[in-house]
C-alpha cells in the first residue's frame, strides 16, 4: 500500500461525501491507496450512511472504525496504529482533493521528506470564490525552489494537512488528546526532528480547504479557554525541545512559542 488516507469525521454532514467522491476521482490506481474513516465520539445514524456508502464504491480499499471517545486528536491515533500505507495523508471531513492530489504526493515521496500541495480556501456554499490563505500563499512562494531544507519553511509546519509524510516520520509519535486547539501545529513540532527536506507537487494538486460557520476552526473560544490551553501547548513545545534539544531546531521551538502568545494576545 502506497498512501494511506486518514479522515476523522464528527457527525458530518454532506460535504463527507464531497470529500469521499474526490477520494475515489483520483488518478492514482485505487489498489495503491486505502481510505480510513475514523467516526469519533458518535454512531448513529452516522455509522449507516457511511457504510452505504463504503458498500456502492466496494472497489476501494476502506477502513471504516468508528470509536467512543470523542476529539480528533483521538481519532487521528487510531488511523496512525491501523495504517498500512508507506505514507500517511491527513484529510478533514470538510474539504476534499483535485484528482491528480495523491498521484503527485506519491511521485515526490521519499523516506526523509514531507511533500506539499498547493492550497485553495473558500466559505462554504461560495466553492468558486477564493480567499486568502496563508498556505497558499507560501506554497506560491517556495514552489519554483524545489526541495529544500526543512528548517527554512516553517509556514508549512502549522498542520498535518496538504501534505504526505512518510509513515517512519511518524511512527511512535500521536497527537496530544489533551488539547482541543494546536493539536496540529504541536504534533508537526513533535515529528520535525525526523524531517530533513520538504518538497511541493505541482500547482495542480490542490488541497481545497473549506470554511464553515460554527466549525472547530471558526468557533469564538472564551477567553480563559484561550489562555488555558496556549500555556498547555506552550509547556509541550518546551517539554518536547529540552527532552532532546539537539535534535529539534531552537529557533523553530523559540517561534512556535512567540506564536502561541501572539495567538492569545489576538483572541483576548
Amino acid at each position: 500500500m502506497k498512501i494511506s488516507v486518514i479522515i476523522p469525521t464528527y457527525k458530518p454532514k454532506d460535504y463527507l461525501r464531497e470529500c469521499l467522491e474526490s477520494l475515489c476521482n483520483q488518478s492514482l490506481s485505487p489498489n495503491e491507496y486505502e481510505i480510513i474513516i475514523v467516526l469519533n465520539g458518535c454512531k448513529a445514524p452516522y455509522e449507516e450512511k457511511i457504510w452505504n456508502y463504503i458498500n456502492t464504491h466496494n472497489n476501494y480499499n476502506w477502513r471504516f472504525i468508528q470509536i467512543n471517545q470523542g476529539g480528533v486528536s483521538n481519532a487521528r491515533n487510531k488511523a496512525l496504529k491501523e495504517a498500512q500505507g508507506e505514507f500517511i495523508t491527513f484529510i478533514d471531513d470538510d474539504d476534499y482533493i483535485s484528482p491528480s492530489y495523491l498521484e503527485e504526493l506519491y511521485r515526490k515521496g521519499d523516506k526523509d521528506t514531507v511533500v506539499c500541495s498547493n492550497a485553495y480556501a473558500f466559505n462554504d456554499g461560495m466553492p468558486d470564490v477564493e480567499i486568502p490563505y496563508v498556505m497558499a500563499d507560501a506554497f506560491d512562494e517556495y514552489v519554483q525552489s524545489g526541495k529544500r531544507r526543512a528548517i527554512g519553511v516553517r509556514k508549512f509546519f502549522s498542520g498535518p494537512w496538504m501534505k504526505l509524510i512518510p509513515r517512519n516520520i511518524v511512527n511512535g509519535r500521536e497527537f496530544d488528546t489533551r488539547l482541543k486547539n494546536s493539536e496540529d501545529s504541536l504534533f508537526m513540532f513533535l515529528i520535525s526532528d525526523r524531517i530533513k527536506y520538504v518538497d511541493f507537487t505541482s500547482p495542480n494538486a490542490i488541497y481545497y480547504r473549506r470554511y464553515r460557520e460554527n466549525s472547530a476552526i471558526t468557533i469564538k473560544k472564551s477567553k480563559g479557554y484561550v489562555i488555558n490551553n496556549s500555556l498547555m501547548v506552550i509547556g509541550q513545545y518546551t517539554k518536547i525541545y529540552f527532552r532532546h534539544p539537539l535534535n529539534y531546531s531552537f529557533r523553530r521551538y523559540i517561534q512556535a512559542v512567540l506564536g502561541m502568545f501572539h495567538y492569545i494576545m489576538v483572541n483576548i
